[in-house]
């Protein structure tokens, strides 16, 4: 008896909750390009722009990757999304993190080489997601003007979804997205003597 009470108490819960739930989504009624935001210092920033992208690719929409820091790696996502050649554009621009270049006017020169590319990307017809991948780290060091770039994704066409990643965010930014998420750091495995490896990291 008792479990039936408890079992007929869920049931009218959920029931309730469905009908909160059912109402709740019914009312959004808004269809729009996102502007969404990667950061914070835990790990998985790229690799939630990248489930979003291959969520895309499943819908047979066209999407496009910018990278701008990472120099040309052999990376296990880029090895599968370049499968599907017909609605993945892949660009990596950048050419490694400025402690590996040391050279800024390189860094800047590559940055912008990658706006450039993105702005392409973001209005070419038929472009579904675009990421923008580490474009946090490029403004976080002045590679690139914040309000330009600010402005250039504000500008984008209407449909078009930006996925932003890369720590330290700026607060503009913030600001002008629809969507952030910060990874938050509870634990790391570099931290314990880890090196990075085939398949976690890259």
């Amino acid at each position: 008896m008792i479990e039936t009470e408890d079992a007929e108490r869920h049931r009218a819960k959920m029931v309730k909750r469905k009908a909160v739930q059912d109402a709740e989504v019914a009312e959004k009624q808004i269809e729009k390009g996102l502007l969404i935001v990667h950061t914070g210092p835990g790990k998985g920033k790229s690799t939630a722009a990248f489930g979003l992208l291959v969520r895309m690719i499943g819908h047979g929409r066209q999407t496009g990757v910018v990278q701008f820091i990472k120099g040309a790696w052999s990376t296990g996502e880029r090895a599968v999304l370049e499968r599907f050649s017909d609605l993945v554009t892949w660009h990596t621009m950048g050419e490694g993190f400025t402690w590996d270049t040391q050279d800024r006017a390189r860094d800047v020169a590559a940055a912008g080489r990658a706006w450039d590319k993105a702005q392409e990307l973001m209005h070419r017809p038929g472009m579904a997601l675009v990421v923008l991948d580490e474009l946090n780290i490029a403004l976080r060091y002045d590679y690139l003007p914040e309000a330009e770039v600010i402005a250039g994704l504000m500008a984008r066409p209407a449909g078009v979804h930006v996925v932003v990643t890369g720590r330290n965010a700026r607060p503009a930014l913030i600001e002008a997205a629809d969507l952030v998420t910060e990874m938050t750091a509870v634990k790391h495995h570099f931290a314990q003597g880890v090196k990075a490896q085939q398949g976690i990291e890259f």
